[in-house]
């Protein structure tokens, strides 16, 4: 479906006098050197993108990766237009999970046509703030590049701080003092943020050439912005490694202290079974039925058998607490 079009001519969005739905008439309103159109879609059909790719001359194989979507974040040149892939993500964190959508940016002469899919990163509050920036938007479809990508970085930083949480979580988690099994939720979170690296990492490339004005048909002197979105996106590259390594060391050591735990509990089940044989030994000594056998007339032998048995427990036990076994 079609979110939102507009003709912008200067920096200001002006009335374009035709139908949302007449793109033909749309596109050839764009006839000054500052005049373009931006053409806002969200999950549209096969079909309606097909119209869209005949009223704006999108290359064929732009508007298949647009239809099917789940590509990976790339930005390619067909003549004389872009196309940009971008991944959005939003944080559910009841279960620590990373969901994930994709904005398509076809950029060409005078137009700039967006295809998002999934839930995330609205466009419109984005459209509306480039809108209140008539300097910049006067960059023309550069300008919304640079709003799209900003929104969608940004998006990037509230996720990476998400995940910083409940990383936080997992470290106290795991060196508190009572038994935890944190494996599992470790696990889950290192997969989300593998999920994290595969949208910032191929996007990096990109936003650097943008920020080195080295790429035709984005304005020189929108570099500047996105030299802010590369800085921004290098800091939620770093943020994602930091903590894809605190969750491999929270993981080693989870992993030491159930060998720790499991070390101590042997160790208790041993002097358990210490406390327990001693005695026994002296039972079964005194239970033998041999006939000739020392003590076995004494009229104190029944009691001197279970002192016996009391005394060498009892100091199995200080012997076992002393040494930290109990």
């Amino acid at each position: 479906m079609i979110v939102d079009s507009a003709l912008y001519r200067d920096g200001v969005r002006v009335d374009a006098e035709c139908d949302v739905s007449d793109l033909r008439t749309l596109r050839s309103r764009a006839t000054g050197e500052r005049d373009f159109v931006w053409l806002g879609l969200h999950e549209p059909g096969e079909e309606q993108l097909s119209e869209v790719a005949e009223a704006f001359g999108l290359h064929p194989l732009a508007v298949e990766d647009a239809v099917k979507a789940h590509q990976r974040p790339k930005l390619e040149r067909y003549d004389d237009s872009l196309f940009m892939v971008l991944k959005t993500l939003w944080y559910v964190d009841e279960d620590d999970a990373v969901e994930t959508g994709e904005v398509n940016l076809f950029v060409g002469p005078h137009f700039i046509v967006s295809v998002r899919h999934g839930t995330g990163t609205d466009l419109h509050p984005a459209r509306r703030h480039l809108e209140e920036q008539q300097t910049v938007l006067d960059h023309g479809p550069s300008a919304v590049v640079y709003a799209v990508c900003d929104a969608v970085v940004d998006s990037y930083s509230e996720v990476v701080a998400s995940l910083e949480e409940d990383v936080d979580e997992v470290e106290e988690s795991v060196f508190s003092p009572g038994r935890t099994n944190d494996s599992q939720r470790i696990y889950t979170l290192k997969r989300e943020i593998s999920e994290v690296r595969r949208a910032v990492m191929p996007l990096r490339d990109p936003m650097q050439r943008f920020a080195n004005a080295s790429v035709p048909g984005i304005a020189a002197e929108s570099a500047p912005f996105f030299r802010d979105v590369a800085d921004h996106l290098a800091r939620a590259a770093e943020a994602v490694d930091t903590l894809d390594n605190l969750l491999s060391t929270a993981f080693d050591a989870h992993l030491a202290r159930i060998s720790i735990q499991q070390n101590e509990d042997m160790r208790k089940i041993s002097a358990g079974v210490g406390l327990v044989a001693a005695p026994t030994l002296i039972a079964g000594v005194y239970g033998m039925n041999f006939q000739h056998m020392p003590e076995l007339r004494w009229d104190l032998g029944y009691w001197f058998a279970l002192a016996l048995m009391v005394l060498t427990s009892l100091g199995l036990w200080v012997f076992f607490k002393k040494s930290g076994w109990l």
